[in-house]
Parts: structure tokens; C-alpha cells; sequence
């Protein structure tokens, strides 16, 4: 349902909810307890209303079976999307593993965000992580004496975005930043060649790691977005 303004739901204190039309959240609480394949059957229903606007007519077959594809994506649902790699595979999120992985190895540049004193966010291009645990943990290289480092130091909330022009796909990774100054860690992801950016090698003081612990993300893929939270 297009959620204009005049159907948007209403939050306790009498304002607009810009998530829920007003057949479904009212005054801060949703008007029907149920689960997310009763409310499929219950928009079923409405499958004639909902053929009225496409140039072809579908089913209620059809429709119920477009339903169980979206409705994990709405954010009343989203809770139940989780990745994680002890977990089964999610069947509305298949391949979301692999593409995370993917993206992460192959392409060049990742695009990190962080929070200024002044709650407005800053965003950087970074060469791809230097190291990562499955999905959830990546690791990159960058200046001790830096903005960003200062502004991680501050508020450890951060952004990854992974972007693959070609392919027209987008991964977006929310979480936290560490900044790692120990010896063990700078020496897990120091390379050769990297003295061109740290003069005085591992040990240089300008030299740290960021490790960036994602919980959760959403991703833009085949003209789709989903949503999911990662375990």
C-alpha cells in the first residue's frame, strides 16, 4: 500500500508513523495481533483491488505466493531475517552470505562512515578490508592521527558500504569501529610494501587497525532491497 499521507498510522503521542498505514497501527500499537502468514491471508483478500492497477491480472495464488517473498522485508517482519553462519540459510535471504563475502574480497574500495561531535556522518573510501572473520568482522588499515580514527574513538557507531557498479549491487553493513593499536594486532594485517604508507613499519605509530563488527545491513540487488540482522 502507497503510504500517503492521509493513510499513514498514528503513534501514541497523535503524530504521523511513517512505517504503517492506519489500517494497521494506531495511536502506537499495531490493531491486529498476528503473525506474518495471517496477515498474508488476511491481504489475500484484496487481490481484485490490487489488480486494478496492474496491467495484467494475477491470481490469489500469485499474489500470496509475491507476499511470501516481500513481507520478510517489511520492518514488522525484519526480526525473523538473521544471518549467521551456524544458522540454516534463510530462504529470503539466499546468497546474501556469499555476496557479503564476495564483494568484500573482490572489490577494490569499501566506503566507511563515521559520526562527527555534531552527529552529522562522515564518509571515506578505503582500500578493500585487510582481513575478515566470515561476515561479521572486517578489518582495515588506516592513520592513527586521523579524523576518522579520532571520530571512532568518540562514538564507535560506523557504516561499511560495499558498491558494485557493474553488477548495480549495493551492501550496506551497520556497527561498531574499533581502533587497535596492540602489536599483535597490527602485525595480523601489516603487508609487504605497506612501509610506503608507514615509513617506520609495523611498529610505526601512525599505523593502527580499525575492526569493524557488523550486527546488521541491508542490501540492493536485482532491483531489490531486503534487510537483515546478523548473528
Amino acid at each position: 500500500m502507497p503510504l500517503t499521507e492521509e493513510v499513514l498510522g498514528t503513534n501514541a503521542d497523535g503524530s504521523k508513523n511513517e512505517d504503517y498505514c492506519i489500517y494497521c497501527y494506531k495511536d502506537g500499537k499495531f490493531l491486529q495481533e498476528c503473525t506474518m502468514e495471517e496477515m498474508i491471508e488476511h491481504c489475500a483478500q484484496f487481490v481484485g483491488e490490487v489488480n486494478k492497477g496492474l496491467p495484467k491480472p494475477i491470481t490469489k495464488e500469485e499474489y500470496i505466493g509475491q507476499m511470501k517473498l516481500y513481507f520478510p522485508h517489511l520492518k514488522r517482519w525484519r526480526k525473523e531475517l538473521t544471518l549467521a553462519d551456524s544458522m540454516p540459510e534463510n530462504p529470503a535471504l539466499s546468497g546474501v552470505k556469499e555476496l557479503i563475502g564476495t564483494m568484500a574480497d573482490k572489490l577494490p574500495i569499501a566506503y566507511i562512515s563515521s559520526v562527527d561531535q555534531d552527529g552529522f556522518p562522515w564518509t571515506k573510501a578505503m582500500l578493500k578490508p585487510r582481513m575478515r572473520e566470515g561476515i561479521k568482522t572486517f578489518y582495515f588499515t588506516t592513520n592513527t592521527f586521523s579524523i576518522r580514527v579520532a571520530q571512532y574513538k568518540a562514538n564507535p557507531k560506523a557504516s561499511v558500504y560495499f558498491c558494485d557498479a557493474k553488477g548495480f549491487k549495493g551492501m550496506m553493513l551497520r556497527g561498531t569501529m574499533e581502533v587497535l593499536t596492540d602489536a599483535a594486532s597490527k602485525e595480523m594485517i601489516w603487508r609487504k610494501g605497506d612501509t610506503q604508507y608507514y615509513p617506520g613499519g609495523v611498529t610505526d605509530p601512525n599505523y593502527c587497525v580499525l575492526k569493524f563488527t557488523a550486527t546488521d545491513g541491508r542490501f540492493y540487488s536485482d532491483f531489490y532491497p531486503r534487510s537483515f540482522v546478523i548473528e
